[in-house]
């Protein structure tokens, strides 16, 4: 969801009315520039350059707040939301804001961030993300769930305090961890589902790493962790131009894994994007109708 892609309203409505059962927007709040150069800098994480829609993100808490409101049934995410460089009470009053708006539609897509320059321009620590990020969602669920909060922490800290509206989900909005296998153990320990980049794993990691999930999840008596396989590439000839079309085979392999969600990747532009949208509703959504 950029400045110059298909707006969030018609884009969320369109797939509602094709099926599809969720809505994402990504956050970036800014991309800092190569001193040297002036230039986006290299994505760590591919090491290509980044594209320039990460600094033309919307806000995704106003993005989707748009799509909220052309919408019914079509749940809505963060996906995913880069906690770390958010104020958790700001972020708790917000989330719960949107799961009102919706009537309880909104999914919680977290992260604890990676590029660490962005993060230093928010006053956040790359080096502290994790244990910050916990002690986010601990205080935001101590606001969600009751009615005088407080929370006292090394990241967050504040007295009792009273904030609503209160998410209409109870006890709030599932909160997916993204990441790969690192986050797994915390995905078990405080989150309800995990969202995994998938598309530069390879079938045997991600064999492994669903199943490092499912054990850690078994040891703690836990059956409810979800998994929505994020980052998915198109189908094996609809973008040629795709570095990571791998086509069916990885579909195959999300339901023997028995993904609970796959997000596909949709172009920006709004031609491109609906038609691609058409291909997916005839092709996977029919077929997950046909059983």
């Amino acid at each position: 969801m950029t400045d110059t892609s298909i707006a969030p309203a018609e884009l969320a409505r369109a797939l509602e009315e094709r099926g599809f059962e969720s809505f994402w927007a990504g956050d970036h709040s800014h991309i800092p520039v190569d001193p040297d150069s002036a230039q986006a800098p290299i994505d760590t994480r591919t090491g290509r350059p980044m594209p320039a829609e990460y600094w033309h993100l919307l806000d995704p808490f106003l993005a989707l707040t748009a799509a909220v409101q052309a919408t019914s049934r079509i749940r809505l995410g963060t996906g995913i939301c880069l906690v770390n460089e958010r104020d958790p009470i700001t972020t708790a009053k917000q989330v719960a804001t949107l799961d009102h708006l919706s009537g309880g539609r909104f999914v919680f897509g977290i992260g604890g961030g990676w590029n660490a320059r962005e993060m230093r321009d928010h006053g956040a620590d790359i080096a502290h993300r994790w244990p910050a990020m916990r002690e986010r969602v601990e205080a935001m669920r101590c606001i969600w769930t009751q009615d005088v909060a407080e929370y006292h922490g090394t990241h967050v800290n504040f007295d009792p305090m009273m904030s609503r509206p209160k998410p209409v989900q109870w006890p709030h909005p599932p909160v997916l961890i993204g990441g790969n296998a690192r986050n797994i153990a915390r995905v078990v320990d405080y989150a309800d589902g995990w969202c995994p980049g998938t598309p530069h794993l390879t079938d045997d990691e991600l064999r492994a790493q669903f199943a490092e999930l499912r054990r850690r999840a078994t040891e703690r008596g836990r059956s409810d962790v979800t998994v929505t396989a994020f980052h998915v590439p198109p189908l094996a000839g609809l973008a040629p131009g795709s570095p990571v079309a791998l086509g069916s085979r990885r579909w195959d392999l999300f339901a023997e894994l028995a993904v609970d969600r796959v997000v596909i990747v949709l172009p920006p532009m709004r031609d491109d994007c609906l038609r691609m949208a058409d291909y997916y509703a005839d092709t996977l959504l029919a077929g997950v109708s046909a059983g």
